[in-house]
């Protein structure tokens, strides 16, 4: 008879960690977001793009964790929405560049305080130096997740 294996979710750490993101992105999207007229999707794209300035579309899928095809509709309504451009790159004519026009700046200054609140409310009662523990595993776990890929 096959050994039994069990799964206890309150130990488990992609259950943990879902838990914590999607409450962050359901508190953030519901306070924030959705009074935009954005979506987590568009609010990564232009923290990356705040963050590290024009962005190869390419470059955006692996920043953001989001899949090719909707990263191109959300770039593609963040174009329409004027928040971003879209042109294609001087280096290659199969690559596209993204950045953001002064109205989706002002967008992530608007955004960032309410973005950094939940952040700080995940954190409550950490110390300085547990936040930035917790912060530079869950970075080495990423980095063992993706690196053979």
């Amino acid at each position: 008879m096959a050994r039994r294996v069990e799964l206890e979710l309150s130990n488990y750490l992609p259950f943990l960690v879902n838990r914590v993101g999607v409450a962050i992105v359901e508190g953030f999207t519901a306070e924030q977001l959705k009074k935009e007229g954005l979506t987590i999707y568009t609010w990564r794209v232009l923290a990356v793009l705040a963050s590290g300035g024009p962005q190869r579309q390419v470059d955006l899928v692996e920043m953001t964790s989001v899949d090719a095809p909707t990263i191109s509709r959300v770039v593609s309504r963040l174009v329409h929405d004027g928040l971003v451009t879209r042109r294609r790159s001087t280096t290659s004519n199969r690559e596209v560049e993204v950045a953001l026009t002064h109205e989706g700046s002002a967008a992530v200054r608007r955004l960032t305080p309410n973005a950094l609140h939940w952040e700080e409310r995940a954190l409550r009662g950490f110390s300085s130096s547990e936040a930035a523990t917790v912060k530079r595993l869950l970075v080495r776990m990423y980095e063992n997740l993706t690196a053979e890929r």
